[in-house]
């Protein structure tokens, strides 16, 4: 009974070890994948901080046009008078 008990053991630590997982492999897998997701989530807030540039360089054309067509009406009303 003894030896079955012995054997028992070793087989089912055997199958342990075998079972365990290799930390170093998943810490590793685990740190791309967070490195990953950080440049993933870096892109994308340069890339709307481009947008939000663009559009305030956009915005403020658009003002100086405006102002710019001002002066040219009240230019052309005075001439008009």
């Amino acid at each position: 009974m003894k030896k079955l008990a012995i054997v028992t053991v070793a087989v089912l630590a055997l199958g342990a070890a075998a079972c365990n997982k290799n930390n170093a492999d998943n810490n590793a897998a685990n740190e791309t994948a967070v490195e990953n997701n950080a440049e993933t989530d870096v892109n994308a807030s340069m890339n709307d901080a481009g947008v939000a540039a663009d559009n305030a360089l956009n915005a403020a054309s658009n003002d100086l046009n405006a102002a710019g067509n001002a002066v040219d009406n009240a230019s052309n009303a005075v001439e008009n008078k």
